[in-house]
């Protein structure tokens, strides 16, 4: 099978429903944004260092990609959709690294370790999505849980991030109004 088709060749793409529209569309632009973070979150895997948690880092992030792909066809007009029980379980692993991180006090800036990095960068490529999803919903509806799910993934991205630098031994970089 060749991985061409040459269908999109004048600038048009196809729906699940096989439905044509132009590849510069919000929607189309938001399912590209969601490729972006599901290849940004594969960089964080591919950097995470050799630890006991690491493991259970790169399983909790390739079920993340897994639901971006998800995420991605729900907008393709596919009959797959994220589930409340998707954004439950999300918010319950929120809750349990975060119940063994140091408390958070101050604002963080984003670094420490490379794949730590990676994540916030993912977090902030989250971000972009969800703005770029809240457009689109003002204009055609999609499903409140795809919003509610990005939502909560940069939530999850950073507390990933900490509890990587946390993990990899690097700490965190705290922010105060005082080093300016």
């Amino acid at each position: 099978m060749k991985i061409y088709t040459r269908t999109g060749d004048n600038g048009k793409t196809s729906l699940f429903t096989g439905e044509r529209t132009s590849k510069d569309a919000l929607r189309i632009i938001c399912i590209g944004t969601i490729d972006e973070l599901n290849a940004a979150i594969g960089v964080v895997v591919s950097q995470l260092k050799n630890t006991p948690s690491s493991e259970d880092t790169a399983i909790r992030l390739r079920t993340i990609q897994r639901k971006l792909f998800t995420t991605g066809s729900s907008l393709a007009n596919s009959n797959l959709s994220i589930t409340q029980e998707d954004i439950n379980n999300m918010e319950a692993s929120i809750d349990y690294l975060t119940d063994h991180l140091p408390t958070l006090n101050n604002f963080i800036l984003p670094g420490g370790s490379q794949a730590a990095s990676s994540c916030h960068l993912a977090r902030t490529i989250c971000r972009r999505c969800e703005r770029l999803l809240v457009t689109l919903n003002n204009t055609e509806s999609i499903d409140p849980l795809v919003l509610q799910f990005f939502n909560r993934l940069s939530d999850y991205l950073f507390t990933i991030a900490r509890a990587i630098n946390i993990n990899e031994g690097t700490g965190e970089i705290i922010w105060n109004r005082h080093n300016l």
